[in-house]
């Protein structure tokens, strides 16, 4: 048995030790959930937030536009930006689980370090630029969270020693095998212009009409720039993205029982409840009351976990 190996089922053993639901439980570390299935889930669509998700044991399958993406233990999924995608578990059973680790982030932590170790991209970070991406773990990296875990058992220490460990985290997998991934120009340039602005402010107005051309007239842009740019980190065009944002936020407001159909498609700012309907059942298989019932019947979460 390679180190490597040992390292993950010395952390799988670790999470045994603790309480844990099937989904998502969280910890007493405030960034870090552990989540668990006990059996396969269906393809499930939802918005992928930053994080930076590792799995001890089974594996999973990621959806992203047409690119279909496997990865199993040892291997993680890096989302930098809030990403419309889709996600299920393959091969859990209840005596082997998938069971993997999540740490949520936020594009100015990575800054922060990125800024405090005066860190520079590394030369092979050329290639294009992604949202979300997979990579393999290392000895270094699985230490750190074998000292993370540790410190659910010394409440006292959780909140400044954890801290810490999230900032020696993020450093190695800036300065690891795959920190040209992490390191995109777009993420720590001018925020203030350019692709950032773009995403941010389709997620902050996502229920307001605009053409791309306007949009990147205000991030000082071309049209066509803005929307290759925008394609190559997200996979879809500005309108794909405001689309999706709007169709989950929809179904999300469904689910919580608030709203019916035509209301929530009110809400994220359609005018007309056809086009919801027509929009919906193309992402999610399912006019939208059906696929609410669908999901009530079902036991299984809704939404990308990590």
């Amino acid at each position: 048995m390679t180190e490597h190996k040992k390292a993950l089922n010395r952390l799988l053993a670790m999470t045994n030790r603790i309480p844990l639901a099937e989904g998502r439980t969280p910890t007493g570390v405030p960034y870090l959930s552990i989540v668990k299935h006990s059996r396969d889930t269906l393809r499930s669509s939802g918005i992928l937030t930053p994080s930076f998700c590792l799995i001890l044991q089974g594996g999973k399958r990621f959806y992203r536009v047409r690119e279909i993406f496997d990865y199993s233990a040892g291997d993680y999924l890096a989302s930098l930006i809030d990403m419309p995608a889709s996600a299920q578990v393959v091969g859990a059973t209840e005596q082997t689980p998938y069971v993997g680790l999540r740490i949520d982030l936020t594009t100015q932590e990575l800054a922060s370090v990125v800024m405090e170790a005066g860190l520079v991209a590394d030369p092979k970070g050329n290639g294009p630029d992604a949202g979300a991406f997979i990579g393999r773990s290392d000895a270094e990296l699985l230490d750190i969270f074998y000292r993370l875990l540790k410190l659910l058992g010394r409440p006292g220490e959780v909140r400044y020693l954890s801290e810490l460990l999230k900032k020696e985290m993020i450093f190695r997998l800036l300065s690891g095998e795959y920190g040209h991934l992490f390191f995109q120009k777009w993420l720590f340039g001018h925020r203030e212009d350019g692709i950032g602005k773009a995403i941010q402010w389709i997620k902050d107005h996502y229920d307001r009409s605009f053409t791309v051309e306007e949009l990147a007239k205000s991030c000082n842009m071309s049209a066509s720039g803005l929307h290759h740019k925008f394609k190559a980190i997200t996979t879809m065009g500005p309108l794909q993205y405001q689309k999706q944002l709007r169709l989950q936020e929809a179904k999300r407001l469904m689910l919580s029982g608030s709203v019916g159909a035509t209301m929530a498609a009110s809400a994220v700012g359609y005018e007309s409840p056809s086009q919801f309907n027509r929009e919906y059942r193309r992402l999610f298989g399912l006019p939208p009351l059906q696929d609410m019932k669908e999901m009530r019947k079902s036991s299984a979460p809704w939404g990308v976990e990590d």
